[in-house]
């Protein structure tokens, strides 16, 4: 695991050789728990020390820790037939630590950073990389203005990070041709500016996002009145239904598990601009609306309404838009691993420079965690040998098998499974395949194994 994440720096060039070695160095010491802090990741004082002044040199920068790694994902974009650039922002909340030059979050009292990435997914959903990390904050003067920052150019606010990332796809696109990249996004990115943007960018990627605004049709309403136009959605809700789908929704903290069943509506209109830009030109996109039949009393139904450049000329492509979407919960699952599993928001450095440094590492190691997760169940007959060394699988099969390791590497699907044992994995037949969470907690658990095996050469029977 700790080898194959400093491939990802192999190409990393920050003006000094040194400096290199010491970033993969570095990225394999974090990367053994990444739950650690830095004092305990590091072996002794003088790597301790080291690691801090790594971070704190002017020629360490977090776009040069992570070209190296976007190039390796851009590879594997190559390599796809579909990929899905999925962007969304989360809260780095610092408030009993902030750094010396910390901003604000949404209030005063709460120091941090938002955090909008941008990571690459197959359809399947296996993490190719994080192509996008934009950490941001506010100053205290700032808040309570967000309708002044509706005023300011669109490049000064912060919503512009939508389009920026949607160009950033746009030019994936361009560099892979043969790939559809796809850009997903959430609800807070439904901006007339993006959907614009989708329709004169002049290499487009294609463009899912989830909608909030209710826009408007170039036709009036006489029934409502004078000055109405019909509306976008409610001309989608009134089409046929081209299909139904019987779900199972997973329990969450806000939600009962139970079965679902939802019908797929979609529909290719041309819609007016927002009312203070009328000198804007109409746009042209596809609506598809997903509503859950008979929801149980007192439960809200499902409902999502989808704005895609996407084809949906049949059912099926309707149906593909929707599980399109529904991988944008990768990027969920993967700050969820950057926040929960790697505590990032436990760090404590002086500066924002030097913190913003730290969190570019994390960034690859999150994305390890997910990309291991999910590679068993996307290539489950991989040698395992193809992602860990052999003094990583054979001393951890050796434990948990409590059995001679086999002579042929098992599968990674295999693998995984005894492997995730370590982090509380039950590995029952009925389980579903082991998530980041006892991976992440495993991995730690099997490098400790691994420098034991190493260092000991274990040739018998017994156990290490």
């Amino acid at each position: 695991m700790c080898q194959g994440i400093a491939e990802e720096l192999r190409k990393v060039d920050l003006g000094d050789d040194r400096l290199n070695k010491r970033a993969r160095k570095l990225l394999e010491r974090l990367s053994i728990d990444p739950s650690a802090s830095i004092n305990m990741a590091s072996q002794g004082w003088a790597e301790t020390q080291a690691a801090y002044r790594f971070f704190q040199n002017e020629n360490v920068q977090p776009e040069k820790l992570l070209d190296p790694h976007r190039q390796a994902t851009l590879q594997r974009v190559h390599e796809e037939s579909v990929v899905l650039l999925v962007q969304d922002t989360t809260e780095l909340d610092y408030t009993s630590h902030p750094t010396e030059d910390m901003g604000v979050l949404n209030s005063e009292q709460r120091r941090g950073y938002y955090d909008h990435t941008m990571a690459a997914f197959t359809p399947s959903g296996l993490c190719l990389g994080v192509v996008e990390a934009n950490f941001f904050e506010r100053s205290i003067g700032d808040l309570g203005k967000s309708q002044d920052r509706k005023k300011q150019p669109l490049e000064t606010r912060e919503s512009f990070r939508w389009i920026e990332a949607y160009r950033k796809a746009s030019e994936i696109s361009a560099q892979a041709p043969e790939t559809q990249v796809i850009c997903v996004a959430d609800c807070e990115a439904d901006m007339y500016d993006l959907l614009l943007e989708s329709q004169q960018h002049p290499t487009p990627a294609e463009l899912l996002i989830r909608a909030k605004a209710l826009r408007s049709l170039p036709e009036k309403d006489p029934r409502v009145g004078p000055h109405a136009y019909r509306k976008a959605w409610d001309e989608v809700a009134c089409g046929e239904v081209l299909g139904t789908r019987l779900l199972n929704l997973a329990q969450t903290p806000n939600r009962a598990a139970r079965d679902t069943k939802l019908e797929v509506r979609a529909k290719r209109l041309t819609m007016r601009p927002p009312h203070t830009r009328q000198t804007e030109p109409d746009l042209t996109l596809n609506l598809v609306l997903v509503s859950e039949v008979d929801p149980p009393a007192g439960v809200e139904a499902i409902e999502w309404k989808l704005v895609t450049t996407l084809p949906i000329e049949s059912a099926e492509a309707v149906w593909r838009v929707v599980d399109y979407y529904a991988a944008r919960w990768g990027i969920e699952v993967f700050f969820r691993v950057f926040k929960t599993g790697c505590q990032v928001e436990k760090i404590q450095l002086e500066t924002s420079a030097r913190l913003r440094n730290c969190l570019a590492l994390y960034k690859l190691i999150a994305w390890r965690v997910m990309y291991l997760t999910y590679l068993g169940r996307t290539v489950p007959d991989l040698p395992c040998s193809a992602v860990f060394g052999e003094a990583e699988w054979k001393p951890t099969w050796r434990i948990v098998k409590q059995e001679e390791p086999p002579k042929t590497p098992p599968s990674l699907q295999d693998f995984l499974a005894v492997l995730a044992t370590l982090g509380g994995y039950n590995d029952r037949k009925q389980d579903a395949p082991p998530g980041p969470q006892a991976l992440w907690v495993a991995l730690r658990r099997m490098t400790d194994f691994s420098i034991a095996w190493q260092a000991f050469e274990k040739k018998s029977t017994t156990c290490v």
